[in-house]
């Protein structure tokens, strides 16, 4: 029989708008079919096509359209209907940003190859998991099976068989479900909104329910500075339509409120909310639509002298300080040194998704909060329960965080609160165990997603059918305490490292990439390695030694196996200790900081074999090289904990000899014991610092505050001034006397013949 498309769209939306509530359509079968029948759904529908937007490679209908790799556009955005189509590739990033733009009583529609043959087939995402030395073939379809066994047993989703004319499923819930969320009442509002309340009452009548209403007053805290509020929530429970209403609220007391995002399309819904409640206190000036003249930028301009206005991000950062309110919308899309940047506005605001829609991982939650906690600012946070764009308990948000794993937890506290190194096992986590068991999947993911600013939807595929992936973690009584993702990386034929050395992209691969075309080594790709992608072990158990534990096992497992153990991560002195006290060195620090962490990355290595050792001692001895160069350049800026951190974590059997000439000695002998001065040849004095920070046995010989001294002003040459500023010294003049103290126990341990008898000239 022939499929009434438009017919069965009509009962999905119905049932959609009655229940405030979404559903998908997903129309399996040869594309072209599945376009037939997407245009006459949407022809058929009584949506305008401004509700509509078509997610895929081609452009070919009439509606809003952006390629899967563009899905982040919609953050912040809602329409009515959706499409995604995803026969060439099926991001599940991409899956997760659609699904989140899809408002209540509004329709998805999957358009897919046929769902039976769907998992076996190779498209362009599995393609970039095919890391060489492996090909498309070896990529599994893991992802997309799972996939297709959620939107087969979800409530809320039909299914259309357009190879066969059928329907599998109308997606119907019979009966739908009817939860209600009720507007605040008077005895809310006077809970919400006492008497000495900043915002107007008509700011908290917008209010769509409580849980809005209670968000709303957390932005009354911005009244006074430096405060920083974080409001989080999963899509759909109105963050931003609390911060519009902020925003609103502030500019129609005369304030500047300055709004950012990842761009104005994703801060509509704040400037609405801003706009409607200006017009409700009748104190609209202008708005982008009315101005005579601009750029169209979103504005509201009240005649109180207030402004709401949109600026990108790197624009706030230069312009944060001079506005009287900074709001950050969809803040988790944003890089964490941005964010970090715009603390320099005192009364700020970040809105931001929980459950990572975004696609950007969690830099927010796991990073840059750490970052908020030691700012000058008092925070408050507020996180929204109750679903406003759509009802509780929508299938579609239900399937999405199932199928993404969105929402996914590690075990709770009690389940393995008396873990220990001596009560874990340990074991492989193949794709067909997690598969099996999807409370072990969950909770292997989950600690990724929380212990790991760069998680994401995709890496759950990435997880499931990566062929160079490898998952190991420890469990007690059955629970994943501690979990660790490996790639194994290099064994790459000789044209594919020249493919390399010559600039060319390889997948995967990433510290062969690094080590072959950014630090010249042709040879680096050869050798077979296991790259630790990630590490997590559950919060509850922390500090007794599982991390350890983990790595210790792996390298047990694989030793005979690779060349060498590695890892790259966001440089931190807590984590570069932590590696070294497992045997891992640094060989490289990048030289611009990591958009995502705000950090500058390190690469460790950990030999397993005499090829690998080769390998990690040649890039040790560069490195070491060189840093002196790097720490008055590029590193200039790097914190001086972090650059002692990665010097003492520098493995060198043989460190470089010094090279000081006997003039040289004298200058830096007379600088320490004498009248002598740095500042008149402050060359020799790097590679002295450098080498006490090698030698394996100076620890402790200078302070902590000695030692940064050294860093700021020798290693990043930094001014007396600011290196006096920095370590809290009294002058410069101080601050010059303390820095020759601190050379004295250098010249003493490692001084020659010429360099001591200068020393005893002013001893005498």
């Amino acid at each position: 029989m022939t499929v009434d498309i438009g017919a069965l769209a009509d009962s999905l939306l119905a049932e959609a708008t009655a229940t405030n509530e979404r559903r998908a359509l997903v129309l399996a079968g040869g594309r072209e079919r599945g376009y037939e029948a997407l245009e006459s759904l949407l022809a058929h529908l009584p949506i305008p096509i401004t509700e509509t937007t078509l997610v895929g490679p081609d452009d070919r209908l009439r509606c809003a359209h952006c390629p899967q790799a563009n899905a982040t556009r919609l953050l912040g955005t809602t329409r009515t209907v959706v499409a995604i189509d995803a026969h060439a590739e099926l991001r599940p990033n991409a899956l997760g940003s659609v699904v989140g733009a899809v408002d209540g009583g509004g329709l998805l529609v999957v358009l897919t190859p046929s769902l039976e043959r769907w998992p076996a087939r190779r498209d362009g995402f599995d393609e970039s998991l095919a890391v060489p030395p492996f090909s498309v073939e070896d990529v599994t379809g893991h992802f997309r099976r799972r996939l297709v066994e959620t939107l087969e047993s979800h409530r809320g989703i039909a299914l259309v068989d357009l190879e066969r004319s059928r329907v599998r499923a109308d997606g119907l819930v019979h009966p739908p479900p009817t939860r209600s969320t009720a507007k605040p009442t008077e005895t809310d509002f006077e809970r919400v909104r006492p008497d000495s309340s900043v915002f107007p009452r008509a700011a908290y009548e917008a209010c769509y329910t409580t849980d809005q209403a209670d968000a709303l007053h957390t932005f009354e805290h911005l009244a006074d500075g430096p405060t920083a509020v974080v409001l989080e929530a999963d899509r759909g429970r109105g963050k931003s339509s609390a911060a519009g209403l902020a925003a609103g609220a502030f500019a129609a007391a005369g304030e500047d409120v300055l709004v950012t995002a990842r761009s104005a399309a994703n801060a509509a819904e704040v400037f609405a909310r801003a706009g409607d409640l200006c017009e409700t206190l009748d104190c609209t000036l202008e708005t982008a639509e009315t101005a005579a003249a601009g750029d169209g930028s979103p504005l509201v301009r009240t005649d109180t002298g207030g402004h709401v206005r949109f600026a990108p991000p790197l624009e706030t950062v230069d312009a944060c300080a001079d506005a009287d309110v900074v709001l950050v919308d969809e803040a988790a899309a944003l890089p964490v040194r941005v964010l970090e940047s715009l603390l320099a506005a005192d009364r700020i605001a970040f809105a931001t998704t929980v459950h990572g829609y975004e696609g950007a991982g969690r830099g927010f939650s796991v990073r840059f909060r750490d970052r908020l906690a030691e700012a000058r600012h008092a925070v408050e946070s507020y996180t929204l329960a109750d679903p406003i764009r759509y009802a509780a308990g929508d299938p579609l948000e239900v399937w999405a965080f199932r199928a993404l794993l969105l929402d996914a937890r590690p075990p709770v506290d009690p389940l393995v609160a008396e873990a220990t190194p001596e009560t874990v096992s340990y074991r492989p986590l193949s794709a067909a165990d997690v598969l099996a068991d999807e409370h072990l999947l969950r909770e292997a993911f989950g600690l990724l997603v929380l212990a790991h600013y760069r998680t994401e939807p995709n890496d759950l595929a990435r997880l499931l059918d990566a062929p160079n992936l490898e998952i190991r973690a420890l469990c007690h009584e059955g629970h994943v305490v501690s979990v660790c993702l490996l790639a194994r990386e290099g064994a790459l034929p000789a044209e594919v490292r020249a493919e390399m050395y010559e600039g060319g992209r390889v997948r995967g691969n990433m510290l062969p990439d690094v080590l072959t075309s950014q630090l010249r080594d042709e040879r680096a790709g050869a050798p077979v390695g296991l790259r630790v992608m990630r590490i997590a072990t559950h919060h509850a158990v922390r500090s007794r030694g599982l991390g350890s534990y983990l790595l210790e096992r792996v390298r047990e497992e694989f030793e005979s196996a690779v060349d060498w153990l590695g890892t790259g991560f966001g440089a931190t002195p807590d984590l570069l200790d932590f590696w070294a006290h497992n045997g891992y060195g640094t060989v490289h620090v990048s030289t611009r900081r990591n958009d995502a962490s705000g950090e500058h990355s390190a690469i460790m290595l950990s030999p397993t074999s005499e090829a690998g050792r080769a390998l990690a001692e040649r890039h040790a001895a560069w490195f070491a090289r060189r840093v002196p160069a790097l720490c008055a350049d590029s590193l200039a800026a790097l914190e001086a904990d972090v650059v002692r951190a990665v010097l003492r974590s520098v493995a060198l059997d043989d460190p470089p000899a010094l090279e000081v000439t006997p003039h040289e000695w004298r200058v830096v002998a007379g600088a320490a014991y004498g009248p002598g001065l740095f500042d008149v040849d402050p060359g020799p004095f790097r590679p002295l610092v450098v080498r006490y920070f090698l030698d394996t046995e100076t620890a402790g010989v200078l302070t902590a505050r000695e030692e940064r001294l050294l860093v700021e002003r020798i290693l990043q040459a930094q001014t007396w001034e600011r290196v006096a500023a920095d370590l809290e010294y009294h002058s410069t003049g101080t601050c010059m006397r303390a820095f020759g103290d601190a050379l004295c126990p250098l010249v003493d341990r490692y001084g020659t013949e010429v360099a001591l008898d200068e020393r005893e000239r002013f001893l005498e």
